[in-house]
């Protein structure tokens, strides 16, 4: 099981902000996203158009990153993630 925690904006796109889900057979955060699609719903459109933050273990990671039981994943609106990220780890 893998924790999942929608925060910011994207909380109002969801019914939960918080729940647990199964890992997929192919255990990377798309493939949990994929796997899910039904129940994130425009959460996995934002993924799709690279506008999602993504988080394992208070980590940023990527799509690719793989899961393993026990995870949490952080997800949040990203809008221009390479200019907000840069300026959020250079203040």
């Amino acid at each position: 099981m893998v924790t999942v925690l929608i925060i910011g904006q994207l909380q109002q796109h969801v019914d939960d902000s918080k729940f647990e889900l199964e890992l997929p057979p192919t255990a990377t955060v798309k493939g949990l996203l994929d796997a899910n699609e039904d129940k994130l719903g425009v959460v996995h459109s934002f993924a799709i158009n690279g506008q999602l933050m993504v988080m394992i273990n208070r980590k940023i990671s990527t799509l690719e990153s793989p899961l393993k039981d026990g995870d949490v994943l952080k997800l949040t609106y990203q809008a221009n993630f390479s200019y907000e990220g840069a300026r959020w780890h250079n203040p």
